[in-house]
């Protein structure tokens, strides 16, 4: 079971990505957007944890810039109707602390966001989800992340996806303490596009 890569960083696309490790061989793979926008350079040594899917045509390769997310999607995995572009694609529109407060805050509408899921779907995705959240071991019922800690994640990986872009960091962290602190629902590649705009016109 491959679980891990970490090597050079052959190929960016608009949804995935080519790793080649040290023994020469390139894996291909899925990303969710805020793992892709926070990719390095063409070139650069990358990190990710990776989930392999097996269909009766193909085996796909997802990567992951965070063990939790893995975890989340092959847990998205397990629930009837929802394979593995429709798992990357809830992970792309939420972060994880946003599908934790969706059941907590029993709100499956939401789930009506993400492209191709309508409000049937949502209403049976939601409901499976519930359930498999709370029994898993890293759900906390009753709880919910503070904003302190939603922003600090979206700080944080913003700055390292700015880093990786070749940025430096007290150039652009004013910059995006600022718009954080005016857009505090906004998510990692929003945040990331509006500061390359910004950068890219020479507004600090």
């Amino acid at each position: 079971m491959i679980a891990y890569i970490e090597g050079r960083l052959a190929e960016i696309w608009d949804n995935g990505c080519i790793v080649v490790t040290q023994s020469g061989v390139g894996y291909e793979m899925g990303l969710p957007s805020r793992t892709l926008y926070a990719l390095p350079s063409k070139g650069e040594n990358v990190a990710l944890y990776v989930s392999l899917t097996v269909r009766e045509d193909a085996m796909e390769l997802f990567g992951f810039a965070a063990f939790e997310e893995k975890r989340m999607f092959e847990i998205l995995l397990t629930i009837s109707k929802i394979g593995a572009r429709t798992a990357l694609a809830i992970l792309s529109t939420f972060r994880l602390e946003d599908l934790h407060r969706l059941v907590l805050e029993e709100d499956p509408t939401s789930l009506t966001r993400v492209s191709g899921i309508g409000k049937k779907n949502a209403q049976h995705i939601f409901l499976e989800l519930k359930y498999k959240l709370k029994a898993d071991d890293a759900f906390v019922t009753g709880t919910l992340p503070s904003p302190e800690v939603h922003e600090t994640s979206v700080f944080r990986d913003t700055l390292t996806g700015l880093g990786n872009l070749g940025y430096a960091e007290d150039e652009c962290a004013p910059l995006v303490r600022k718009f954080l602190h005016d857009e505090p629902d906004m998510d990692v590649v929003g945040a990331l596009r509006f500061v390359l705009k910004r950068l890219g016109k020479g507004v600090a």
